[in-house]
């Protein structure tokens, strides 16, 4: 019998197509993201509702095996209050009682990593603050940093998840990947992940054509047509063009010559930092973390491993570890891009599925 899952926080449905690989059944879903919510239903289902999470009759929400998703990490600052009249402090509080409504056998709760030294005015750790409410509930919380990269993913994206569990204590599986291998296997790089996809089209709603078979286990792992949406030039300016020629594979803004008059880029080439920042993507390493920013230059490492343009949609989607046949439904360019870098890679969630199986058949 498959395990009923709601999912709270959905976006476009990372989490939620990770779980329904694994055999669970979602049943209820919620985002407050109308283009995430039209994107949910045309890929995995009309379960899921268009609205304020802290607005809702808790009624409404069914009863379930599992609760999955993450509040928005803005409310982390504000969490520890329980102040009914802040909506973004209350998002993480309305997530723990909506458990305790739920009463599922177990939850994940996926964030940024930030929300280990997020404090709240009174000085106390917010993480702190989550585990002893959830013990408060009945739940046994074990929390660990998951490297999307070390669980077969292209991209290196750092992720807080807390998993709780009504009996036992969950023990996150160990990592499949690393960096050089030894003794588990290399990490996804880039031209692994990317190298069969097309040229893009200058085309926005065209579909392209594969023009060869899958050339490795992750290729073949995301096709499932011959055809793929979501891959079209992304616009650059003629600055933009010019800065990205300059580039080297691995390289960031030192690449950019001094021709270019920024202020900014000679502040970082004075003083360093932001290492990822006008940032080409290496071929034989992983991406960095895939952000809601990937169509510009200049916020994180969003350039093409070879050639002088920006990543596409459909590129940032393989390297999320969407499939080929998942389709984004936007009424914004913007739109688009969070329902992309917002996500939770399908294939990390589908780890954590996974694993989380034996201790629901336990229960």
């Amino acid at each position: 019998m498959k395990n009923n899952v709601v999912s709270l926080f959905s976006g476009g449905g990372g989490l939620d197509l990770g779980f329904v690989a694994e055999g669970y059944n979602i049943i209820w879903a919620i985002d407050n993201d109308m283009n995430a919510v039209t994107t949910y239903k045309k890929n995995l289902g009309s379960h899921i509702i268009c609205d304020d999470i802290n607005k809702i009759d808790i009624n409404l929400v069914p009863h379930a095996d599992v609760v999955i998703g993450g509040p928005p990490c803005q409310s982390f600052s504000l969490a520890g209050k329980r102040d009914v009249e802040d909506e973004r402090g209350q998002l993480v509080w309305r997530y723990i009682h909506i458990i305790d409504h739920v009463k599922p056998k177990a939850f994940v709760f996926e964030n940024v990593t930030g929300l280990l030294s997020a404090k709240n005015s009174n000085g106390e750790k917010v993480i702190e603050l989550l585990k002893i409410a959830f013990k408060e509930i009945g739940y046994n919380v074990t929390q660990k940093v998951m490297n999307a990269a070390d669980y077969g993913v292209p991209q290196r994206r750092k992720r807080v998840i807390l998993v709780g569990l009504r009996m036992g204590e969950f023990v996150f599986p160990e990592p499949t990947h690393s960096e050089e291998g030894l003794g588990l296997k290399k990490y996804i790089s880039v031209e692994e992940a990317l190298g069969d996809l097309p040229q893009p089209t200058f085309d926005e709603n065209r579909l392209v054509e594969f023009y060869c078979n899958p050339l490795n286990d992750y290729q073949r792992c995301m096709r499932n047509g011959d055809f793929v949406s979501e891959h079209f030039f992304p616009q650059m300016s003629e600055l933009d063009k010019y800065i990205i020629k300059h580039v080297k594979p691995g390289g960031n803004y030192m690449d950019i010559p001094s021709s270019v008059a920024s202020e900014r880029i000679r502040r970082l080439q004075r003083e360093g930092g932001h290492t990822t920042c006008y940032g080409r993507m290496h071929p034989s390493k992983p991406s960095y973390t895939i952000n809601t920013y990937f169509n510009r230059p200049n916020v994180g490492c969003n350039i093409h491993y070879k050639e002088d343009r920006l990543i596409t949609v459909r590129e940032a989607l393989r390297l999320q570890s969407f499939p080929d046949d998942y389709k984004i439904v936007s009424t914004s360019k913007q739109g688009r891009n969070l329902i992309v870098g917002n996500a939770v890679p399908p294939l990390l969630a589908r780890v954590i599925a996974n694993c989380l199986k034996k201790y629901l058949w336990e229960n």
